[in-house]
């Protein structure tokens, strides 16, 4: 039968493809979400189970780590290694390693550094993509990994797979022209045609980092926390919410709703984990950190991940952390900023729960300098 003419008006099919959408996500199952009327172990048993699933699995029996030792740099306040390790059977992770001069007596604190997209980790530690020393603007990330080491923490800043020295050599050729280039499109493309997910192969290279960490005799493995900005705080959010060694989580430029975030607009693939509004929204998979402690910053112009949605996850982590007999557990920082990290507020926080004196941004305690008259 031939369609009638004029009985669409022009520009009706984009407003109901959007409407459409719209909808189909909104009216998913989230069959796992939280509920106050079920345990809160019993729920975080099951999510726990079902996050890992959608992210792809991990391997049974992690491979031999066989660290080796790519660069050694004293920078006056800190020491930087740059150490390899085995993540994945027959894949390599480079972990810089920031060891704070002034390190309090025994194993000090640890925190894991998750950089977001950029040209990987050499952004967090206060380098050019080249290695070279950077003395002009820190970006978005604002070296967050050296003003960690300033403060007292030995720090572990892993280059996640798709950026840096850890790109596809098609993009590796474009990176004098590029340095931002990233290689997440076809890596992302790729796992997912193998039932596994980007995110999934990031967060399980961060377990690794934890194990090496723990191996290292000047961190303490009883004390470690991570964070993350943008990608990197959805790396680290859901890192903490798997594994449990992690005892407080600072998640950076993230905290939000899939709905209003990475499904309101374009974003990279690497953001994605198939089905996983038939289990949940995004708070509820940053509430399996509960009831360790989370921190969140997000800021007011944050043009990616906006205040309301954060606004909205916040108010749902806070029913998930009473729920979990701990509501002053989450905490956040609203700034007057972008996406971006802001730092001292998180900074400080990260002291009370890792349990190091304060610091002053030149590794001093807070309190115990000496005086001149």
């Amino acid at each position: 039968m031939l369609p009638e003419r004029g009985a669409f008006k022009e520009g009706t099919n984009l407003d109901s493809l959007e409407t459409y959408m719209s909808r189909l996500t909104g009216s998913a199952a989230r069959r796992s979400a939280f509920r106050a009327d079920r345990p809160f172990g019993e729920w975080r048993e099951t999510l726990v189970r079902r996050l890992r699933e959608r992210l792809g699995g991990f391997p049974d029996t992690p491979a031999d780590l066989r660290p080796a030792l790519l660069e050694d740099t004293d920078c006056g306040e800190y020491r930087r290694q740059r150490i390899e390790i085995t993540t994945y059977d027959g894949l390599r992770m480079p972990v810089y390693m920031l060891f704070p001069r002034r390190l309090p007596p025994g194993p000090a604190p640890a925190v894991l550094a998750i950089h977001g997209h950029g040209y990987g980790s050499r952004e967090i530690v206060g380098l050019h993509p080249d290695g070279s020393e950077r003395r002009g603007d820190p970006g978005l990330h604002r070296d967050f990994a050296v003003s960690l080491a300033r403060r007292g923490f030995v720090v572990a800043a892993p280059e996640l797979l798709g950026f840096g020295d850890r790109r596809l050599a098609e993009d590796l050729a474009l990176a004098e022209e590029e340095p931002g280039r990233n290689s997440c499109f076809r890596l992302s493309s790729a796992l997912l045609t193998i039932g596994q997910t980007m995110a999934g192969y990031r967060i399980y290279e961060t377990m690794r980092a934890v194990d090496y960490v723990q191996s290292r005799e000047e961190a303490d493995g009883g004390r470690i926390g991570i964070m993350g900005i943008s990608g990197g705080g959805l790396v680290a959010g859901f890192t903490a919410a798997l594994d449990e060694r992690i005892r407080c989580a600072v998640v950076s430029g993230y905290a939000n709703t899939f709905v209003a975030s990475i499904l309101a607009r374009q974003h990279c693939l690497d953001n994605y984990i198939p089905g996983i509004l038939l289990e949940a929204e995004m708070p509820d998979l940053l509430g399996l950190i509960a009831p360790r402690g989370l921190f969140l910053e997000c800021g007011v112009r944050d043009h990616l991940f906006g205040p309301a949605a954060a606004r909205e996850a916040l108010e749902r982590l806070r029913e998930i952390y009473r729920a979990a007999g701990r509501p002053g557990g989450v905490e956040a920082d609203v700034f007057d900023g972008g996406h971006e990290i802001h730092g001292e507020p998180a900074f400080a926080w990260l002291r009370r729960q890792l349990e190091l004196p304060d610091r002053d941004p030149h590794g001093e305690e807070v309190g115990k300098k000496e005086t001149r008259s």
